[in-house]
């Protein structure tokens, strides 16, 4: 039996250049980066440093300039845009500051519309474990406008576990949410880790929600500079002021 650490998905040299010319602008730079299974990996940066570019890039949002990124042994770089589509579909799972819920639908609508559009149900021992670990079994039957900003987002974190994918990629997912709500979401998302075996790769700015990752991978000037294990806030902002200092020196 292999104790060898699965990959999730992984940037190799991976550079993403917008614009031309002199108006051109590097947002990553030759970045190696590798996604554990199983783990929460949480992507610090200060403003421009390339942390959701990076997101983007791995999950198949954006296109690199160069460089290779793989999701699972599948190459996404150069994937046409219907197999791109088909990967994000059974793969891959998204959760964003905006819930992007539809109003018209049940919170229950919502975590099944994506299985519903690619034609696929899940299991129901999976489905209720998902809706056990978000706390929304009394809330399956509301919409959008009776639920409250974390449940909401709760509710697209299920949608985006209830699939199954290999990853979840999660962009500032507690920037709308008041600090009660946005701890709620956060120990989900720690707790769909630790009990269901996910993958989540967030986006954040905030310190104390890069506390509940595993590791946080740190960027300046689209290069990784920085990288720790099991964070604590004081450790995360502690490296920030590092980084700033560093922007500052720089």
């Amino acid at each position: 039996m292999t104790t060898e650490r699965q990959v999730a998905a992984r940037a190799v040299k991976v550079e993403k250049l917008y614009g031309e010319g002199e108006a051109q602008v590097a947002a990553l730079r030759g970045v190696d980066m590798e996604i554990t299974r199983g783990e929460f990996t949480a992507i610090m940066g200060p403003s421009g440093s390339g942390k959701s570019t990076l997101m983007h890039c791995l999950a198949g949002l954006d296109v690199v300039t160069s460089g290779e990124i793989f999701v699972g042994d599948q190459q996404v770089s150069g994937m046409s845009e219907k197999n791109l589509t088909q990967l994000r579909r059974s793969q891959i799972g998204f959760i964003f500051q905006q819930f992007n819920l539809l109003p018209t639908l049940t919170a229950e609508e919502n975590i099944l519309l994506p299985l519903a559009i690619a034609g696929r149900k899940p299991s129901k021992d999976w489905f209720d474990r998902v809706i056990d670990t978000v706390g929304l079994a009394q809330r399956l039957n509301h919409r959008p406008t009776e639920l409250s900003g974390g449940q909401q987002q709760r509710v697209a974190c299920a949608r985006a576990l209830v699939s199954q994918p290999d990853v979840i990629f999660a962009d500032e997912p507690t920037g709308n949410l008041d600090s009660t709500s946005g701890t709620d979401v956060l120990k989900f998302l720690r707790d769909s880790v630790r009990s269901l075996g996910q993958t989540i790769v967030m986006v954040t700015h905030d310190p104390s929600a890069a506390a509940y990752a595993d590791r946080v991978v740190f960027l300046a000037d689209g290069r990784i500079v920085n990288e720790l294990r099991d964070p604590t806030a004081d450790s995360v902002l502690d490296a920030m002021r590092k980084l700033d200092v560093r922007e500052r020196v720089a």
